[in-house]
């Protein structure tokens, strides 16, 4: 297990890919009050094709391995989480990508470092942190396997807050990246977290230029779609996509159009770097 120590607090990541000099660096942010795994299960599978690149998936404070008994905000959240990218990529271009509440935050490091953060993912994001202002469809479910209700009965699907599509292959991957980050979770700080949970810190102070993804579900009855539009001028390389049969497990439900979505930001990044590089080769 890898730890780096950002004031006072023990943070957890875990840590895939080349830690060569000059690797491209992907900050993997997960949502509340999850940990890493929901993160490393949905983004592992595109990165397995691109083995150049290093990837660092945060336990944000109280969630996950990092104990943070003193945290009582989102603004402290995102202190210790500045500190962390700091302390891992101290310098040189990284991308961030964001989940939910991690979209809050993903989208906060790229506006307080615009002139190193190279490209921005943003997931499902948290727009209006305040939960009774969301523009929210009604709670649905589109799919249900009458196999999966039998074997898991129907308390347990209706129990279930996030899948639009409840089947088998659906189930089972919720279980795997969900569960154990919420079972891992410190409920007594993630409960004060969530009493100060709008941040004060800058989210979208100016366009960020950069190549940039904001993907969310036509079903996410968690965090909506409609707030997510509200972004779109500050991000003007951005590619906005609203996936039908899909709510805030997204990436779990669409997987084959999330990580299609994924793969073609990453090769925009790449062909931006690729272009700064040779602009500095013929400056040489």
């Amino acid at each position: 297990m890898a730890y780096v120590e950002v004031d006072g607090v023990s943070v957890h990541y875990v840590e895939h890919g080349s830690g060569t000099p000059g690797a491209a660096t992907a900050v993997l942010v997960h949502g509340f009050p999850v940990d890493h795994r929901i993160m490393t299960g949905a983004f592992e599978p595109v990165f397995a094709e691109r083995p150049g690149w290093r990837r660092l998936y945060v336990d944000l404070p109280g969630m996950g391995r990092t104990e943070a008994p003193d945290v009582a905000s989102t603004d402290d959240v995102f202190r210790i989480l500045r500190g962390t990218v700091e302390a891992l990529v101290p310098e040189g271009p990284y991308v961030v990508v964001g989940q939910s509440y991690g979209g809050y935050l993903a989208r906060g490091l790229a506006a307080a470092d615009p002139e190193r953060v190279a490209g921005l993912a943003a997931v499902v994001t948290v727009v209006e942190p305040r939960h009774e202002l969301r523009q929210l469809p009604v709670r649905q479910v589109l799919v249900r396997d009458p196999g999966l209700a039998e074997r898991v009965g129907a308390e347990a699907l209706g129990a279930e807050e996030i899948l639009v599509v409840q089947t088998e292959e659906t189930w089972q991957a919720t279980r795997r990246q969900v569960d154990p980050g919420l079972a891992a979770a410190d409920p007594v700080v993630t409960a004060r977290i969530e009493g100060s949970y709008a941040g004060t810190f800058a989210v979208e102070p100016a366009p960020f230029e950069r190549p940039a993804l904001v993907v969310v579900g036509r079903q996410d009855s968690v965090t909506g779609y409609r707030d997510a539009w509200e972004l779109v001028e500050h991000y003007p390389r951005a590619t906005f996509a609203v996936l039908d049969r899909a709510g805030h497990a997204l990436n779990i439900e669409q997987r084959g159009l999330f990580e299609a979505l994924v793969s073609e930001w990453l090769d925009r990044v790449e062909e931006e770097a690729g272009a700064q590089r040779h602009a500095l080769s013929g400056q040489a």
